[in-house]
């Protein structure tokens, strides 16, 4: 538990990619920490709207949660990841996961064991961005003698999602935190750590939560629908509404459950940069004093 968390908003990728610039000057002149951002087929690329958003930014730090590797060949990854990381650096948070099976088997891309790729694909990209020469003969990722030229000048923090304990635990194994799904309960997020734990040992892993998030007049029965749309059980705990003391308090619940990060979610309906200005200039100093 950290009593001082880091806070994000999500800029969704229903969001046209336009936006993004102005969104991203909007949560840094608000002073809040992270703005987050999906890679969902076939909306925006994770990369290329983390750019945007870095560039458009002073100290605004930009995470993607999280890319589906079997999208992307692992070189090609490090190379994308390095060249944010040394344009922008300590500004990067980038996530990985196994993305959803189904979309990945519309492009050719899916996998008999995702988990064997996420294993070979997180050792070989944490190799690959420390400035290692690599040669790796696996199920899914090969490489032979492979060293970027322009490797990351400090640490790049790689983050996994995931959902099932066996994935979870892998998290905790091989990244540097956990990207925890939306839709997860405080209570659920507790349960998650635990298997995290499992596979970190006695090391530290950052803790990355998604919540609904709704403010204004309707804000309660906005809640409700977005857990809705979301097929989530909408009397269940998976999100925060009301003004900004209230949304504050209620995000607490994560950050008590074992969350360092707190970011939050919008409908697709709002404008997404007053919903940043009032996360960063209301809500975040409420939440980390």
């Amino acid at each position: 538990m950290t009593s001082h968390p880091r806070v994000g908003c999500v800029f969704r990728p229903q969001f046209a990619p336009e936006r993004l610039a102005g969104a991203a000057r909007a949560a840094d002149a608000a002073g809040l920490d992270e703005l987050w951002l999906w890679e969902d087929c076939f909306l925006a690329g994770g990369i290329s709207a983390a750019a945007i958003a870095l560039s458009h930014s002073d100290r605004l730090t930009v995470g993607v949660g999280v890319l589906p590797v079997p999208m992307r060949n692992v070189a090609a990854a490090a190379m994308e990841i390095a060249t944010l990381a040394r344009a922008f650096p300590g500004r990067v948070r980038i996530g990985l996961g196994h993305g959803v099976l189904e979309w990945m088997g519309w492009i050719g891309a899916r996998v008999e064991s995702p988990m064997t790729l996420l294993r070979e694909y997180l050792v070989c990209l944490s190799a690959l961005l420390r400035g290692e020469r690599v040669t790796f003969d696996g199920r899914y990722v090969r490489l032979e003698d492979v060293a970027l030229d322009w490797p990351p000048t400090e640490p790049v923090e790689l983050l996994a999602g995931g959902v099932g304990p066996k994935t979870l635990r892998l998290t905790g194994e091989l990244a540097s935190g956990t990207v925890i799904t939306g839709g997860t309960t405080p209570d659920g997020l507790r349960t998650a750590l635990g298997h995290v734990r499992d596979g970190a040992g006695e090391s530290t892993r950052a803790v990355v939560a998604y919540l609904l998030c709704t403010t204004g007049p309707t804000a309660q029965a906005d809640l409700r629908a977005e857990a809705e749309f979301w097929k989530l059980d909408p009397t269940d705990d998976v999100g925060v509404f009301g003004d900004a003391a209230r949304i504050a308090g209620g995000a607490r619940r994560w950050v008590d459950a074992g969350a360092d990060t707190v970011v939050l979610q919008p409908t697709a309906s709002v404008d997404v940069e007053e919903f940043v200005r009032f996360i960063g200039a209301e809500v975040q100093p409420l939440l980390q004093r």
